[in-house]
């Protein structure tokens, strides 16, 4: 069983998509959380560690990801799908996007 992590900024639009569009796929288990401090689900050191695979939507989630958890990603994939902050939840669009991008990682 693979465990992926998405991640975005708050947690709210992206990242929960994603968990929802890849949550019954086979041989995965998925999670997801958000980097900012006002994030519905903050990051956690435990998430990071549960992970396999971290997936990011944007570069700066990417940077700041590895600023504040260097030593927590040294053994970590980590995966940016660059997908703006443009879409909102289940949309369909976000949702083809993110088959599009991650599905293939996750097969």
């Amino acid at each position: 069983m693979r465990r992926v992590l998405f991640l975005c900024s708050r947690n709210r639009l992206r990242s929960p998509t994603a968990e929802q569009v890849f949550g019954a796929w086979p041989n995965l288990e998925v999670d997801s959380a958000g980097l900012a401090d006002d994030a519905a689900t903050p990051l956690s050191a435990e998430q990071l560690d549960w992970a396999d695979l971290v997936v990011v939507m944007e570069a700066v989630h990417r940077r700041r990801l590895q600023s504040r958890y260097r030593a927590r990603l040294k053994h970590k994939q980590v995966v940016c799908l660059d997908i703006p902050d443009r879409y909102d939840f289940m949309q369909p669009e976000l949702i083809e996007l993110l088959l599009r991008k991650a599905g293939p990682l996750l097969r």
